[in-house]
């Protein structure tokens, strides 16, 4: 099966993988690579400097990498609202998480920590609102292309690292689900009640995604054409 009938089917199972916010902004007609690109800066930006830096700078640092990545995504008009309900979905996991750094390493490391975890998270939502899965998936596969040479096959890279991004804030969306209908029942500090039905929906998602593609093919390697065998 030819590499542009998998790009294709994968086309056919975008939704699933993520949600595109239309658009003719700056951000929407940059190309593929140099957002992937960006998105891998702010990742690198963001260990090394929880590395290198005492958390206070750390702290301050991350503080502006998150208000450069929030300005881009708002001048390619994403609107507040998205940005916010990025933070609403997963605000019990920031809460933990915050509480947890508070009481493990102290105030400052964990205002990095959590500054450091928005930044890529509106990083990331900004290119999957931006950007046609089909599309992320041949930046990726263009890439990933000299690994061929070692064996490794760049669809299936591509497939994988596209699924993973897309699939940040499908996985937001859903732990906000279960913390609303937690909320509902008068459960919302109970972890239980918002973690299991989060994970339980997370994996029947991952479960529905791996079925739409295997539903086109895409479940085989390359070379592989299901027409063919037997």
């Amino acid at each position: 099966m030819r590499w542009s009938h998998r790009r294709r089917g994968l086309a056919t199972a975008a939704p699933l993988l993520g949600r595109l916010q239309p658009g003719t902004s700056w951000l929407h007609r940059a190309g593929a690579g140099a957002k992937l690109l960006a998105l891998v800066g702010v990742g690198l930006a963001t260990g090394l400097t929880r590395w290198l830096l005492a958390p206070v700078p750390a702290a301050l640092v991350l503080a502006g990498v998150c208000a450069v990545v929030a300005g881009a995504a708002l001048s390619a008009g994403l609107r507040p609202s998205y940005l916010a309900g990025q933070l609403r979905s997963l605000a019990w996991v920031l809460v933990a998480l915050g509480a947890f750094q508070v009481w493990s390493q102290g105030p400052a490391r964990a205002a990095a920590v959590l500054a450091g975890l928005v930044g890529c998270l509106w990083a990331a939502a900004a290119v999957t609102a931006t950007t046609p899965v089909p599309v992320l998936l041949d930046a990726v596969a263009q890439a990933a292309r000299p690994l061929r040479r070692v064996g490794v096959h760049p669809e299936q890279v591509a497939l994988t690292f596209t699924v993973a991004v897309a699939g940040v804030p499908v996985v937001a969306g859903l732990l906000a689900d279960a913390r609303d209908a937690a909320a509902a029942r008068g459960l919302q500090r109970n972890p239980r009640a918002v973690l299991v039905p989060a994970v339980v929906r997370t994996v029947a998602h991952a479960e529905a995604v791996s079925e739409a593609l295997a539903a086109r093919g895409l479940e085989h390697g390359p070379g592989e054409d299901p027409e063919q065998e037997g």
